[in-house]
């Protein structure tokens, strides 16, 4: 038998700032087993509770499997960087037993859970933000993704932060009223405004519990609040320029391909997905706008196929 013909089974998963995805799947790239867990992010969970979620989920997802598994592909924000590639590398050796494991960006699996093999550029808009692409000569760029103190502009984390900040100037007459004020103080069952700095600070909320505030700033620009309106005009504008950059380096302007919307603040906040939708085609007009239709983990189910068919052929960076 051979390798391309013998029964496959593999690893595909998704670890992101606010959930992790685990599929257990055959060669035909049919699930067999799932699992979920919390957030997988070095920077906010550190190299200990990284390690105790994938190794949950792995655990989970193969409970009702006895044989062994092929190829494992684990997507993750940050994996570019030299410095978390080690540290996952060394995860990955601890928990992964024999199989042959792949390690990319979380953008890659999107993107190919998204259009395959073909060329693409997808723009991840969660706790975190990025947007990726890979052109016809296999090559890929990436744009935003630095993280919430250096970058991350559009994501939830970031548009969360504005409103929090806008509802603060709102307080002290430094900045106009806003509909978000009712809105943040409902969210976080509070009574005033400078009860927002126990609730921040003292309960040390998390990144992801942050983000959520982002759902709030569509509540407020449909009750036409100009400050939640000009916080997501800002988020639209700065994906934009994400994409823009991408689709430059890969000189992807004139070529057919799709840009793939992913990330669960496009569900929670509707209006950036329809405004990207719209002004995305002014970047690259022959190309299409879609909604990532299921979870991420399936374009690392189809990397981990292709790694344990012979070797996946992964994009390089121009």
């Amino acid at each position: 038998m051979t390798a391309a013909s013998r029964p496959v089974h593999v690893l595909g998963i998704d670890a992101g700032g606010t959930k992790t995805v685990c599929y257990l799947a055959d060669g035909e790239a049919r699930v067999l087993g799932e699992a979920r867990g919390g957030g997988a992010n070095l920077q906010t969970e550190g190299e200990l509770g990284v390690e105790k979620v994938l190794h949950a989920v792995m655990a989970d997802a193969t409970a009702a499997y006895a044989a062994g598994i092929d190829a494992i592909c684990l997507g993750m924000a940050g994996f570019d960087r030299q410095g978390e590639g080690v540290v996952l590398r060394g995860i990955m050796r601890r928990i992964g037993a024999n199989a042959r494991v792949v390690l990319v960006n979380d953008a890659l699996v999107a993107l190919v859970a998204g259009v395959g093999e073909a060329p693409g550029v997808v723009i991840i808009c969660g706790t975190g933000s990025i947007a990726y692409g890979r052109n016809p000569r296999n090559q890929a760029a990436r744009a935003g993704g630095w993280g919430y103190i250096l970058g991350d502009e559009g994501s939830g984390y970031w548009i969360g932060r504005r409103a929090l900040r806008a509802v603060a100037r709102a307080a002290d007459g430094r900045g106009p009223g806003t509909a978000l004020t009712a809105l943040v103080l409902s969210h976080f069952g509070i009574g005033e405004a400078s009860d927002l700095v126990a609730e921040i600070y003292e309960r040390q909320l998390r990144h992801h519990a942050l983000a959520q505030v982002a759902r709030l700033v569509q509540r407020a620009r449909d009750e036409g609040d100009s400050v939640a309106t000009r916080i997501l005009e800002a988020a639209a504008h700065e994906l934009l320029a994400s994409a823009r950059s991408v689709v430059e380096r890969l000189r992807m302007a004139g070529e057919e391909f799709d840009f793939v919307l992913a990330g669960g603040v496009f569900t929670g906040v509707p209006w950036l997905a329809e405004e990207l939708t719209r002004r995305l085609p002014g970047i690259a007009e022959r190309a299409r706008v879609k909604r990532l239709q299921g979870e991420p983990a399936l374009g690392a189910v189809r990397i981990a196929i292709a790694e344990a068919r012979g070797g996946a052929r992964l994009p390089q960076y121009v």
